[in-house]
């Protein structure tokens, strides 16, 4: 089963592509980012993120994706603009008909540090661990991605994972 794990944003959306193997193991395939410039208009950033998910889809064919849930304390305004981006991330996923699940940045760090409110720096480290790989992910967004898609190849194997609705 390939897994995409995909950390939402404006600016930088992270993804991570692992294989769950036949032994319930995970092996990296791919990492990086989707960037989008800060000068462009909204809808132009929306559209090149949109065009760089459906470039991944076609890249990996994934069976699944694994997306990080929007969790926003004060900046109303940040807020926004990211939820509209993760709404256009989720839309290839839906039109390829790759089922999509979403964990809380929580149950990120509980599947992969066993403690939910782990350290950044505890994650990648976990990461680079996990999937046996001989550096800590860069950039942060790419780290994040991947520990998502470990996070559901985790929850998966219990089949205690949450499909978006």
């Amino acid at each position: 089963m390939i897994i995409i794990g995909i950390d939402p944003g404006l600016a930088t959306i992270g993804y991570g592509v692992v294989e769950k193997t036949n032994n319930n193991g995970l092996k990296p395939i791919n990492y990086g980012c989707v960037i989008t410039k800060p000068d462009l208009t909204l809808p132009k950033r929306l559209a090149q993120i949109y065009s760089g998910i459906a470039e991944l889809i076609e890249k990996y064919d994934p069976d699944v994706c694994a997306v990080e849930e929007l969790f926003f304390a004060k900046n109303v305004k940040t807020a926004i603009s990211v939820a509209q981006a993760r709404g256009v991330i989720l839309l290839p996923f839906e039109n390829s008909g790759i089922p999509l699940f979403e964990y809380t940045p929580k149950q990120v760090k509980q599947a992969i540090v066993g403690y939910g409110h782990a350290e950044k720096q505890q994650i990648q480290y976990m990461v680079k661990v996990l999937l046996n790989l001989d550096a800590v992910p860069k950039p942060d967004d790419a780290a994040d991605a991947l520990a998502i898609a470990i996070c559901h190849g985790n929850i998966a194997s219990g089949q205690n994972s949450f499909a978006i609705k």
